[in-house]
């Protein structure tokens, strides 16, 4: 049996490989693939060659715990139903729809521990949101923002947009969003904003100074722009909370800790989501994280998010089209319905 598998064969270069599935062992399963997001942050780093060398990606997800070089597969959300069982495996796996933290391929062989099953009222398209969903939940968590505050999210992508649509749940005083690009502050908007503005205006400044007089209680460098964490320390007020939820990779962030910084208290809290924060973890699990993930996916619109469905078998143009034409983009996924197994 054949699949079909994207490789980061090297710098702005991707390949697919056709490979050979091995037998099916007792225990495991078989799990054909419907869709997979492409990640506009990390998976832009890989493409272009930024991610830091001597890293695992995720050393809490085995199939993204080794150390990348080139060429190597790449992929951290995938949907797929599991089209055969091995023996010993319960029979209620049998045709579930199922979640996998696993690289784009168009089926692929693990056991049930592997994987997560979608819940009822929950589709493919959907479950696909997942990490980002995770993500943004672990974000709110890290930040905690309270009744009445003014919180700024630097960063619209699809990260960004899931957090200011949980954000705009709670009873702020104000949510002011930042973004270059038109279509993304357009959704911004849509999922509670009070307002999105453009980080390149040249009045930036006082457009949030009129906004937040006294500083902003809570910012979110979401943009992966190194140099935004600088207009987030700019934008915060006393004793404001600067929440680091970008992954720069290799690029560097120059800082200017000597003014507005140095006496306001500002804190900077960088918030990863392959952990819980240790003052949550007496309470807090990742499964009890994921069923709130999972609840959130039913009552958010995330699948107004998908810009583009791709087939794998142009997986090339969907890289290009998120790194050349990002203000065309919010969520990329690739499909395998025409996907050879």
């Amino acid at each position: 049996m054949q699949r079909t598998t994207v490789i980061f064969s090297r710098p702005f270069q991707i390949e697919l490989g056709n490979e050979t599935l091995p037998e099916l062992q007792p225990g495991q399963v078989l799990v054909r693939s419907i869709c997979s997001a492409i990640s506009p942050g990390t998976e832009m780093l890989i493409y272009r060659g930024q991610f830091p060398e001597h890293v695992a990606l995720d050393e809490n997800i085995s199939a993204l715990s080794s150390m990348p070089s080139y060429p190597f597969k790449y992929g951290y959300s995938l949907v797929g139903k599991i089209v055969q069982c091995g023996k010993g495996v319960p029979s209620v796996w049998d045709g579930k729809l199922v979640f996998a933290f696993h690289p784009h391929e168009s089926a692929f062989i693990t056991t049930p521990q592997e994987l997560l099953a979608v819940p009822d009222g929950i589709n493919s398209e959907q479950a696909v949101f997942l990490p980002n969903m995770e993500t943004a939940v672990n974000f709110l968590m890290d930040g905690a923002p309270l009744i009445g505050e003014h919180v700024a999210v630097l960063g619209q992508g699809i990260v960004g947009l899931l957090t200011t649509a949980l954000l705009a749940r709670f009873p702020l005083g104000r949510l002011v969003t930042l973004d270059r690009y038109p279509l993304r502050r357009d959704m911004s908007l849509a999922v509670g904003a009070f307002t999105s503005l453009d980080p390149a205006a040249t009045d930036l400044l006082d457009q949030m100074q009129a906004l937040f007089p006294g500083g902003a209680d809570l910012v979110y460098e979401l943009s992966g722009a190194p140099e935004a964490l600088d207009l987030a320390l700019s934008l915060a007020g006393y004793d404001g909370r600067v929440i680091i939820g970008s992954w720069y990779g290799q690029k560097r962030s120059t800082l200017n800790l000597g003014g507005n910084f140095h006496r306001s208290r500002i804190k900077l809290i960088s918030s990863q989501v392959s952990s819980i924060a240790p003052g949550l973890s007496g309470r807090w699990s990742k499964e009890r994280r994921f069923e709130v993930a999972w609840e959130m996916l039913r009552q958010v619109d995330v699948e107004r998010f998908i810009t583009q469905r791709i087939p794998v078998a142009q997986v090339g143009q969907a890289y290009q089209l998120i790194d050349q034409q990002p203000d065309q983009t919010i969520q990329v996924l690739l499909t395998y319905e025409d996907a050879p197994v």
